[in-house]
């Protein structure tokens, strides 16, 4: 796999997160969420659920360095938006990457391992996100360093698996059935995890938003 990821000198005293506690599984689901819907619930509930997290953070971010973020809400209005969809008291929103000072996962996550050495990440992300993860910022240091777990998306599956990052990372897939193991197993590691599945997106509602 790749190198680690960088660490960075991060204001880390003024960066509030959700409390959280060692020994704690915590799954991590980031992106602009413009706007939240259905289908980012689905993939929260089933990752809860499958993974037996005590804990899924709704990460919003403040752009996406892959996208144009010129038209993107501001953050207070999209966490707002987000909380409709972070059902149940283990599903938390927080905006605390924008106090980070950088867009790119890698050093979040970086950033929240130095943070919580004793709590167990793991990054959860749609089958759409894994079709493009080898175009994010040190994307092998992410699968290198907690695991992964990719919930379906419709007509994503296929080329999830297939794209260059699935096909990277195959040898290190874990069969679904082993998902609640999936919090505490050592990096590289990751599952595919079959769910209900919502034709809703992101790019879909905004292009029915009235200008």
């Amino acid at each position: 796999m790749a190198r680690k990821i960088p660490l960075r000198d991060f204001g880390s005293l003024r960066v509030r997160t959700p409390l959280v506690f060692a020994g704690q599984r915590i799954g991590i689901m980031g992106g602009t969420f413009n706007p939240p819907h259905e289908g980012h619930a689905i993939v929260a509930e089933a990752a809860v659920k499958r993974l037996g997290l005590d804990q899924l953070w709704f990460v919003v971010t403040p752009g996406n360095p892959l996208k144009s973020n010129g038209e993107l809400p501001p953050l207070s209005e999209r966490m707002k938006a987000a909380k409709k969809f972070a059902r149940g008291p283990r599903m938390k929103v927080t905006g605390f990457e924008a106090d980070l000072g950088t867009p790119y996962t890698a050093a979040t996550l970086a950033f929240l391992k130095r943070r919580y050495p004793g709590v167990h990440f793991v990054w959860v992300m749609g089958a759409d996100n894994l079709a493009s993860f080898d175009r994010w910022q040190h994307w092998q240091a992410i699968a290198a360093s907690l695991p992964i777990a990719v919930v379906d998306r419709p007509g994503w599956r296929l080329r999830a698996l297939k794209g260059p990052a699935g096909a990277a990372l195959a040898q290190w897939r874990i069969p679904e059935a082993l998902a609640s193991k999936l919090a505490v197993l050592p990096a590289p590691a990751w599952t595919f995890l079959t769910t209900r599945l919502s034709p809703l997106s992101s790019t879909v509602l905004r292009a029915r938003k009235p200008v």
